[in-house]
């Protein structure tokens, strides 16, 4: 029972130590916290696109991604086309 215990404080030991050390070893900002930059919470927007919805499914896509048909945004021709056949 002794040799047991013994292993388990030393693996607790270990790992408590290698935290101490990789938390030491980043650089705190002023005033002891870790500085977050403003970029690494935030998702880079440059490359967003504008998503539409199809006017049958419901189904948001990318603009670049819909197929336009009579001022309306579809998820394919298919569906553009069954809409086209329904009576209003």
């Amino acid at each position: 029972m002794g040799k047991i215990l013994f292993w388990i404080i030393l693996i607790l030991a270990v790992l408590i130590g290698a935290r101490l050390l990789a938390r030491s070893s980043s650089s705190p900002a002023p005033g002891g916290r870790l500085r977050k930059t403003a970029k690494a919470g935030q998702a880079d927007m440059s490359q967003a696109e504008a998503m539409v919805r199809c006017q049958h499914c419901g189904i948001h896509l990318p603009r670049s991604e819909a197929f336009m048909s009579n001022g309306k945004t579809w998820c394919g021709p298919e569906h553009a086309r069954i809409a086209q056949d329904k009576p209003d």
